[in-house]
């Protein structure tokens, strides 16, 4: 057994259809539909026009996707910011699965651009109860408007997971045994950290286990008395970082490519091996 620390860094195409379509869709079913939008967008936009801001899927056009398309229906919106929602889906086929850190294309009808999310929550919550969460910000991309505004319980869109994730290692047996985990999380304001309520809870329940420092880059309002002792303004600094290194200790990165390519820097900067450092880079 090997007890170890795990420092959390955060701040919040028609081949990729594989020729699958008539076997995953019904002609007639909702995923159809779902698959001739998918499949017309793809078609209709396979030349990327340079000044226009690349979509999902051309973004994402070489990385690693499932095969299988699932079909999902809303059961649950609730807001996480006052730009954020949590979209719960609930997932009737068994077979559908993702690790840690993947995302999803995300199909709605009628829509004719797919979206891409990070899954929120965690595969055994999928195991448990079937149930896959999305956290999306309110922008002017098309799923992410409709998320927003048209969204509702028991609509039904469609779901399938890709990405490469970089650094990623199965867990074989017990190899490993978690020490410590040091969540540093940054946001504009404490209204933008989402889930720090959950992450307060885990704090509780696990005192000596679980810490975590927020830090604000634009805060403006009072904060909050519980959230006080935990709270830094500023970035996320190399001096913040230097006192966790360790052989032991492992690190995951999450947030937008320049901010993993910032903090992979600076990791490397302070002494931190490549294969201790695992993240998520697609948007």
């Amino acid at each position: 057994m090997m007890a170890h620390a795990t420092i959390y860094v955060g701040c919040t195409v028609p081949q990729l259809l594989r020729g699958a379509q008539s076997r995953i869709f019904p002609s007639h079913s909702p995923l159809g539909v779902l698959r001739h939008s998918a499949f017309c967008y793809c078609t209709g936009n396979g030349t990327i026009k340079s000044k226009r801001k690349m979509d999902h899927l051309e973004r994402t056009a070489n990385n690693f996707r499932q095969e299988v398309i699932t079909q999902a229906k809303v059961c649950g919106i609730t807001n996480e910011s006052e730009t954020v929602k949590r979209l719960r889906l609930a997932i009737a086929n068994k077979d559908f699965t993702f690790k840690a850190g993947q995302w999803v294309d995300f199909f709605i009808p009628g829509v004719s651009v797919v979206g891409g999310f990070s899954i929120c929550s965690s595969p055994g919550l999928l195991e448990r109860e079937g149930i896959l969460e999305l956290a999306v910000k309110h922008t002017a991309h098309p799923p992410a408007h409709w998320i927003h505004t048209e969204c509702t319980l028991d609509s039904e869109v469609a779901l399938r997971v890709g990405a490469d994730l970089h650094g990623y290692q199965e867990g074989k047996g017990n190899r490993h045994k978690l020490g410590t985990a040091k969540l540093y999380y940054s946001a504009k304001n404490t209204s933008e950290l989402l889930f720090k309520k959950n992450i307060l809870g885990l704090m509780k329940a696990f005192p000596g286990k679980i810490s975590c420092c927020f830090h604000v880059t634009q805060q403006r309002s009072q904060i909050c008395k519980e959230l006080q002792p935990h709270i830094t303004e500023g970035r996320i600094s190399e001096k913040d970082l230097e006192k966790h290194v360790s052989n032991d200790t492992s690190w995951y990165i999450c947030g937008p490519p320049p901010m993993i390519e910032s903090i992979s820097k600076l990791l490397t900067n302070i002494g931190v091996p490549r294969n201790r450092v695992f993240f998520e880079k697609w948007w």
